[in-house]
């Protein structure tokens, strides 16, 4: 018997370090070449790292949430034969040990915030307490019990969204892949069996408290998140719009559409609204390098569009929206949205925008205070449409309302010049024929 170290593998060009957001094994566990270890995040995507050989695990080098610099061991497994470590004195075991590591098939890229400044923390050999993994049996469990409190069940993004969307509690689905991973079968078998109801003997109270590590796509969104607020002194506008007119035509548009044609939702109509306010005022459509000192306004539109994923918020854009007409601006959001969705959106979709929308759909209250996206300069929030009475002079009539919340980074553009850019999309909006207006 023998010893293998397993180093952190080079997950992508010019990628120095990686982010570890998910252990698939423990120690004790024993494991089969291409079984899945763990699962590490960059800055580009998150990447599965398989077992080179068969063995049982014997150590883990880090603990979730570490920053590790590739080439660092992550993992010593017993195996049989040789294995790459050797006792002290072995010429050639000590170079096994330290040949490079090896470099994985370029990932697919999965929907991830715009890159975040970390500290390496590189792992040493010295043994770390395992994260608790449940370990596999290899047989499907049909009694659904719940894990062990405070446990993480182990399921691929895919598979979280499902069992969303079936309104199904992961924790209460038993797991038959390796390491207790939960698959497309349990999440079948589960439905299968029917829903399990608690038994519930009363009121009672619960003194639990769960911490919860803020780590991969979640962490890189706290820090954007903590970046814009603290360097960017925002001003929220909030305007009402009435969309009764624009929803009638995006109605008949819809209804007259040809079939190499999206359908049309509110969108579109927004984006071409935004783009021409913007000829109007070019420097809502920049970048701050505050830095520098230096305002980069640039001409193309390149519009991103806040989007919740099962992984968290992203924001795929859509390039030069200045020239799209409504009908591709609302294809080219249809697929990016389910890029974003699916992770398959690559690096260069999820980044390079000039000017961001928000929107929550039928969630987005009355009125919300958008963060800018750094180091843009504005982002325009949707809030959700309703029927509303309003006076006409004469009578109160039933109209279509709608809010929209805009923040501006009040260091470059004043009060005054983003009340006007909202003026005119509110405008443009209100009467849409003036949008198809060259």
């Amino acid at each position: 018997m023998g010893e293998h170290i397993i180093k952190l593998p080079d997950v992508g060009e010019g990628v120095a370090e990686a982010e570890l957001v998910e252990w698939h094994v423990k120690v004790g566990d024993m494991v089969r070449e291409d079984t899945v270890l763990a699962a590490v995040m960059t800055d580009k995507a998150t990447v599965e790292i398989p077992s080179p050989v068969d063995g049982e695990i014997l150590w883990l080098g880090a603990e979730i949430g570490d920053t590790v610099a590739i080439g660092s061991p992550i993992v010593r497994l017993k195996v049989a034969g040789e294995g790459n470590v050797k006792p002290q004195g072995d010429a050639k075991a000590e170079a096994v040990a330290a040949e490079p590591p090896a470099k994985l098939p370029t990932p697919k890229p999965e929907a991830a915030a715009p890159a975040a400044k970390t500290t390496p923390k590189t792992a040493t050999p010295e043994a770390k307490p395992a994260p608790a993994v449940a370990k596999s049996t290899g047989q499907r469990s049909i009694s659904g019990a719940p894990r062990p409190e405070g446990e993480r069940p182990l399921a691929s993004p895919a598979v979280r969204l499902r069992a969303k969307e079936a309104g199904i509690d992961l924790r209460q689905v038993a797991g038959s892949g390796p390491a207790g991973r939960i698959g497309h079968d349990d999440i079948e078998a589960f439905l299968a069996r029917g829903p399990q109801v608690a038994k519930a003997s009363g009121l009672a109270r619960n003194d639990a408290v769960e911490d919860i590590k803020v780590v991969g796509l979640r962490r890189k969104i706290a820090e954007k998140m903590t970046l814009s607020k603290s360097r960017i002194p925002h001003i929220t506008y909030v305007e009402e719009i009435d969309v009764t007119a624009l929803e009638e035509l995006r109605a008949a548009l819809n209804k007259e559409k040809r079939a190499d044609r999206p359908k049309l939702t509110l969108l579109p109509f927004l984006m071409r609204a935004m783009v021409k306010a913007v000829a109007e005022q070019p420097q809502l459509n920049s970048l701050f390098d505050d830095e520098a000192g230096i305002i980069h306004q640039h001409g193309g539109i390149h519009i991103g569009i806040a989007a919740q994923t099962p992984s968290g918020l992203v924001v795929p854009v859509v390039k030069h929206a200045e020239a799209r007409d409504i009908w591709d601006c609302g294809a080219e959001v249809n697929r990016l949205a389910e890029a974003a969705k699916s992770g398959t959106a690559t690096r260069d979709e999820l980044s390079g925008s000039t000017i961001t929308i928000t929107s929550l759909g039928a969630m987005g209250g009355i009125a919300t205070t958008p963060v800018i996206n750094h180091p843009e300069v504005a982002i325009i929030g949707v809030n959700k449409m309703m029927v509303r009475p309003v006076w006409d002079g004469t009578q109160f009539i039933p109209r279509k309302m709608m809010n929209l919340s805009s923040s501006f980074d009040h260091r470059v553009i004043d009060g005054w010049d983003a009340a006007v850019f909202v003026q005119r999309i509110k405008a443009l909006l209100e009467t849409p024929a003036l949008i198809f207006v060259d």
